[in-house]
C-alpha cells in the first residue's frame, strides 16, 4: 500500500470500499466483512486504515493461571501492539462474546495504543470513557459498559473472529462506524482506480437525483447511463 493509497482509503467510508473490491474483482461475491451492528465511538472520525494487531481477551471470570504470568502475557501483548507494520490497527476478540463485560477499551488503553502510532480499535468487546477518549483513534466495539472486569490477554497474534469477520494479524483493515473490511492483498493495486471508478459512477445517479424536477424519466436514463458505465 502506498501513500496515495492510503490517503485515499482515509476519505473514504468502508461501503465505498466494498463496492470498490466489487469492481476490482469483476462482479459480486466478495465478503470480507463484518455482518451485524457495530458501535463507534467516534461517529464523525475518518475511516480507520491498518495492518491488524491481533490478540484475544477474556474479562468474564478470573485468569486461571497465576498473576506472573497474565502479566508477563500483557507486557508480551503490548510489545506486539508497538511492533510491526505502520499504520496498524489493534483487532482485539473478546472471548466472552455476546456475554462480553469487560471494558478493555478506555482513556487510559486508548490512548497507549494511539501513542503506539495505531490508528484504533476494532473489537467485539466492549469500550468506555466515551467523551474521554482520544482524538483520531477511533474504537469500533460491539457494546459500551463501565467496568474492565476481570479482562486480561488470553492469546497475542493469532487469527481473531470479530462480528462474523475472521482477521489474521497483518491483514489490511478497513473500518469506520458501518462495520470492517479486509483488503485482499490481489486487489490492492487496482483499488484506488476502481475507487475513482465507483465514484464516477454513483455520480451518474447522484447528480440528476439531486436536480429538482428529477423524475421517472429522469432516472431511468441516468440508470441506463450508469449500468452501461459499469458493463
Amino acid at each position: 500500500m502506498n501513500d496515495d493509497l492510503l490517503t485515499l482509503l482515509r476519505k473514504v467510508d468502508t461501503p465505498t470500499v466494498c463496492n470498490a473490491i466489487e469492481v476490482a474483482q469483476g462482479g459480486r461475491g466478495f465478503d470480507r466483512f463484518t455482518k451485524g451492528t457495530v458501535l463507534c465511538s467516534d461517529p464523525d472520525a475518518g475511516a480507520i486504515v491498518g495492518y491488524a494487531r491481533t490478540a484475544r481477551i477474556a474479562a468474564v471470570n478470573p485468569p486461571p493461571e497465576p498473576a506472573d504470568v497474565i502479566k508477563a502475557r500483557r507486557m508480551d501483548y503490548y510489545r506486539h501492539m508497538a511492533e510491526g507494520p505502520r499504520p496498524g490497527v489493534a483487532v482485539v476478540e473478546d472471548l466472552d462474546g455476546e456475554n462480553a463485560v469487560g471494558a478493555f477499551w478506555g482513556e487510559i488503553n486508548t490512548t497507549v495504543h494511539k501513542g503506539f502510532g495505531l490508528s484504533g480499535a476494532l473489537t467485539n468487546g466492549v469500550m468506555r470513557d466515551l467523551g474521554d477518549l482520544p482524538p483520531n483513534f477511533p474504537v469500533i466495539a460491539g457494546s459500551i459498559g463501565p467496568s474492565h472486569g476481570f479482562v486480561h490477554v488470553r492469546e497475542i497474534g493469532t487469527p481473531v473472529r470479530v462480528f462474523g469477520m475472521v482477521v489474521k494479524d497483518g491483514d489490511l483493515i478497513h473500518a469506520d462506524r458501518h462495520g470492517a473490511l479486509i483488503i485482499p492483498n490481489a486487489d490492492i493495486p487496482n483499488l484506488a482506480a476502481a475507487i475513482h471508478t465507483l465514484l464516477a459512477n454513483e455520480k451518474l445517479v447522484l447528480d440528476p437525483a439531486r436536480v429538482e424536477g428529477f423524475d421517472f424519466d429522469a432516472f431511468e436514463k441516468a440508470w441506463t447511463e450508469f449500468e452501461a458505465a459499469r458493463t
